[in-house]
């Protein structure tokens, strides 16, 4: 009986000295240098007219975060604008709900102009 109880009381002691560890790993990304350098020239065309577009993101969509909500307004403006190339000056309206488990995109409306690229040429020196 005695020996059951110091064999018992020697499990639990060795029970305690043991502990649950958490291993947290995270990973970066490295920022990689990479220019490239063209010699061509092009000529933008803006248009005149100031356009805008409200984005109602899908919870796909918001899973990137604002800034991925942002980029895909800006897709969804250019594609409606005759396939633009680059939105200038553009101004981002964004409404986020807060709640008790986080936040919520619920809109972004983007404004500003399209622009084309038009008349590639070769540059010289």
């Amino acid at each position: 009986m005695k020996l059951n109880k110091i064999l018992i009381a020697g499990c639990m002691a060795a029970l305690c000295m043991t502990s649950c560890t958490t291993v947290k790993k995270t990973a970066s990304a490295i920022d990689v240098n990479n220019s490239l350098r063209s010699k061509t020239k092009a000529t933008l065309v803006v248009q005149d007219q100031r356009v805008s577009y409200t984005l109602r993101p899908t919870k796909a969509i918001r899973r990137g975060g604002l800034d991925n909500v942002k980029a895909a307004a800006v897709s969804e403006v250019l594609k409606q604008n005759n396939g633009a190339d680059v939105l200038v000056d553009p101004q981002f309206e964004t409404r986020i709900r807060k709640g008790l488990f986080g936040k919520k995109i619920k809109y972004v409306t983007v404004t500003g102009y399209p622009a084309k690229y038009q008349s590639f040429e070769t540059a010289t020196k």
